[in-house]
């Protein structure tokens, strides 16, 4: 799938950074175009592979250049009023040559759980391609502030999208590790599981191909139903010492790798990808639609094996529409599945995050119910003497 990312603050720009370095390393040409954008200079030095030139900084005139400090109300005043800025490096992306684009933000920070929903309502209304936002929420020992932005921004982004995918910080942290390395972990971990469902059916001009190519088409009508979704992947590591140069069977004419064996590999990953550990662990019998995408090495691939995961995956989500195939990577030295589960429904998290929004929601009414009754006191007694408010 041919993207155009726009990682919008600071997690969004270290993703989409790391999102550009995994398609050179693995040469599956995903990322069309990349920009970062950030109310923060020091972040977008901090980025090595997206170009310069689509470096934007935004806000300059407002906060100079430092950050919002975790304010998404005033993230979005600036992504609203500085969007022909941000406009300017979209210009430059081959609009002719993506399939979609993809808005990369954490959720609990200032920029880019304010911006990335501006962003997504504006591209939306200008171009045809699906728009779709990565957003990362954050762990709940971030702090407060950091879930309530969360909450706040969850709402809104899921509105302008046409699909959320989303990765849940606080589901993959380990005890007693740093925060730096702690993030560092989980964005590789990000781009890994993403990285092989957009990479699926962007080949090399002779490279292998897939024996059931999955297509851009196939992941655009899977994320259709629009909502929330999210994506398991596992991995097991096999010996490929040709380095992917031998084909399917060996000069004999006899199979280079055992068939049944093949099958049943893919078809256990498929499995332990859906019932693993997800981006964002929900019930995955919720899922409207859902796609599997077996890769690795060609000769440890086969139809077979991808059409039982894909009837597994029916079975276990009770729906019809369940896209798959296998995504050729001749040099790699693993096999991996990757599922995606769109349109789910049934998420603990969103759930609390949302009763966490109907919180703060309820505690700006008291509050402003609270400010209205004294002023109105202070109103009815202006005839008379005044009754002390403390």
């Amino acid at each position: 799938m041919k993207l155009a990312m726009i990682g919008f603050g600071q997690a969004g720009g270290k993703i989409v950074d790391k999102f550009i370095e995994y398609d050179q390393r693995t040469g599956s040409e995903a990322v069309r175009s990349a920009v970062a954008v950030n109310t923060a200079k020091a972040d977008l030095v901090g980025l090595d592979y997206v170009p310069e030139a689509n470096q934007v900084l935004i806000g300059q005139s407002r906060v100079k250049g430092h950050g919002v400090g975790a304010d998404n109300e005033l993230g979005a005043e600036i992504a609203e009023e500085d969007i022909d800025e941000i406009q300017g490096a979209v210009d430059n992306v081959p609009i002719h040559d993506v399939d979609a684009f993809l808005i990369v933000a954490g959720m609990g920070g200032g920029t880019g759980s304010g911006g990335a929903p501006v962003l997504a309502k504006y591209l939306k209304r200008i171009y045809t391609e699906p728009v779709y936002g990565l957003g990362v929420l954050p762990g709940r020992d971030e702090g407060g502030i950091y879930t309530l932005n969360a909450a706040r921004s969850f709402q809104t982004f899921v509105r302008e999208v046409d699909n959320l995918l989303v990765f849940d910080n606080d589901a993959w942290r380990e005890a007693g590790e740093s925060v730096g390395a702690g993030y560092d972990r989980i964005n590789e971990e990000i781009v890994r599981r993403f990285g092989v469902l957009f990479g699926a059916g962007e080949v090399e001009r002779g490279g292998a191909v897939g024996e059931s190519v999955v297509d851009s088409s196939e992941i655009i009508n899977t994320l259709d139903c629009g909502g929330v979704s999210t994506v398991g992947y596992a991995a097991e590591a096999v010996e490929n010492p040709s380095g992917g140069l031998l084909s399917r069977f060996k000069s004999d004419g006899t199979e280079a790798v055992d068939s049944t064996h093949a099958t049943n590999r893919v078809t256990s990953l498929v499995r332990k990808a859906a019932l693993g550990r997800l981006t964002l662990p929900c019930e995955i019998e919720s899922a409207d639609r859902s796609l599997l995408v077996a890769s690795g090495p060609p000769q440890f691939l086969n139809r077979k094996g991808v059409e039982k995961g894909r009837k597994w995956l029916e079975n276990q989500t009770g729906s019809m529409e369940v896209r798959g195939g296998d995504y050729p990577t001749p040099n790699a030295d693993e096999v991996a599945g990757a599922v995606l589960l769109s349109g789910v429904s049934a998420v603990p998290r969103v759930e609390e995050l949302q009763q966490v929004a109907v919180d703060a929601q309820d505690n700006i009414d008291e509050i402003e119910a609270e400010s209205e009754a004294q002023t109105t006191d202070l109103i009815e007694d202006e005839d008379g003497e005044l009754d002390p408010l403390f």
